[in-house]
């Protein structure tokens, strides 16, 4: 017998100065059971960092084909692929050739290796964005992660603020690639 998703609700209060966004959002997202919560805690950063209209989370880990999040427009095109982890650049060239904007909110233990072996090799996708975020600071909100998670998110001049369980965190936003 398959083990059950585990559902989490995400309140989140988002100041993104640097693209004047201010909302709160609210939204619920399941965790895979061979999910670990390092790459929940990715999948609902990019959901906080790249947020706009129409920003869903996929499937995800169930589904190989499709993204981590998307936006699409009324039409079906797709106009925001997001990817978290250490994808193929492979895939992530595939997808910035169907969709508008592609994103990577590129993490995990092996990072550096992938960034001096996969990076170069995206140098020419125009429309990729590849952002990082410290390790430590992911591994810190992971601890933290429930059911129920609560952020109060500021984002200013590349530095990420976060106030979540009554703790302070604090880390730089990284832009490896694109704009």
């Amino acid at each position: 017998m398959a083990l059950p998703s585990i559902i989490h609700r995400l309140e989140l209060q988002l100041a993104d100065i640097d693209r004047s966004r201010y909302e709160t959002l609210q939204t619920t997202v399941a965790r895979h059971p061979s999910e670990t919560a390092e790459r929940l805690v990715a999948r609902l950063l990019a959901y906080a960092l790249f947020h706009e209209e129409g920003l869903l989370f996929t499937k995800g880990v169930g589904a190989g084909d499709e993204p981590d999040l998307w936006a699409k427009g009324p039409d079906g095109r797709l106009l925001l692929w997001i990817e978290v982890g250490l994808p193929e650049p492979e895939r992530l060239i595939k997808s910035a050739r169907h969709s508008e904007r592609v994103a990577l909110l590129a993490c995990g233990s092996a990072l550096g290796t992938w960034e001096r072996q996969q990076l170069p090799k995206l140098a020419g996708v125009k429309n990729l964005t590849v952002m990082t975020l410290d390790q430590g600071f992911m591994n810190r909100l992971a601890a933290l992660v429930g059911r129920t998670i609560s952020w109060e998110m500021t984002i200013t001049e590349a530095t990420l603020y976060l106030q979540v369980a009554g703790e302070s965190l604090e880390t730089v936003v990284t832009v490896r690639s694109g704009a």
